[in-house]
């Protein structure tokens, strides 16, 4: 039997720097204090936490019971739910403010869940996305090779024809900014902001702090030119009309 994480993936389990920077772009375009905000695809609720200690009323949902039930013993979460993304259990125009972070990617159809994402949102709120970019050099969701599944980084494989690409990973997604922007054509809203970020070198940093530093150093100059581009995850804002 596969591994369900690798078709749901890994949620944040730890809150560390890569959070922290993401947590700052968040708030640029979603003030905490006092927004209703949910959490699609949340895992253990780690986001959901961060969230209201910041003064928010945040809310998650999940497809994983297990995840789900080990938020609401260890944090003591109790507006975490049991929901696919494509069918909320929610009324429209409920939450200032919905998160995906790295979930569309591994959702059963991603246009839906965005739509379904944008009828949950305030009018004024947004819909902030975090997602694989397709030119990012490594394919960091492991790939298969013929039946055998490798977990890790694996260069290049975004860089392959779409036949190809998907004979490699056919258990997650990557998006090219046309694609990002893509999944909300015709919703009743628009993009306030999409760019493409690296990563936090959380890993490395635990390791070898002086090499991350440098690391932060170089590709975060890099997020102020073309060369973003080449970035891990893209950054998208929507705000509904």
């Amino acid at each position: 039997m596969q591994d369900k994480s690798i078709q749901l993936g890994h949620p944040s389990y730890v809150w560390r720097f890569g959070q922290d920077r993401r947590l700052n772009m968040i708030h640029a375009y979603l003030p905490l204090a006092g927004a209703r905000v949910l959490d699609i695809g949340c895992g253990i609720g780690t986001y959901v936490e961060k969230f209201d200690s910041c003064g928010a009323r945040a809310f998650g949902v999940d497809v994983d019971a297990e995840k789900l039930e080990r938020g609401a013993r260890e944090k003591k979460l109790t507006t975490l739910a049991l929901s696919v993304s494509e069918a909320l259990p929610y009324a429209r125009d409920t939450f200032d403010g919905v998160l995906l972070h790295e979930v569309i990617e591994h959702v059963n159809d991603d246009r839906a869940t965005i739509g379904e994402a944008g009828r949950v949102t305030k009018r004024g709120g947004v819909v902030i996305v975090f997602a694989p970019n397709r030119l990012y050099p490594f394919e960091t969701h492991g790939a298969y090779f013929g039946k055998k599944y490798v977990f890790g980084n694996i260069p290049f494989i975004g860089y392959l024809p779409d036949g190809l690409r998907n004979k490699f990973a056919p258990h997650v997604r990557a998006y090219r900014a046309r694609d990002m922007r893509a999944l909300f054509e015709g919703l009743d809203g628009e993009i306030i902001a999409h760019t493409q970020i690296y990563p936090g070198y959380d890993k490395i940093a635990a390791r070898r702090p002086e090499i991350a530093r440098v690391f932060r150093h170089l590709t975060y100059t890099l997020e102020q030119t073309p060369l973003r581009n080449f970035g891990l995850s893209h950054f998208l804002v929507w705000r509904k009309k």
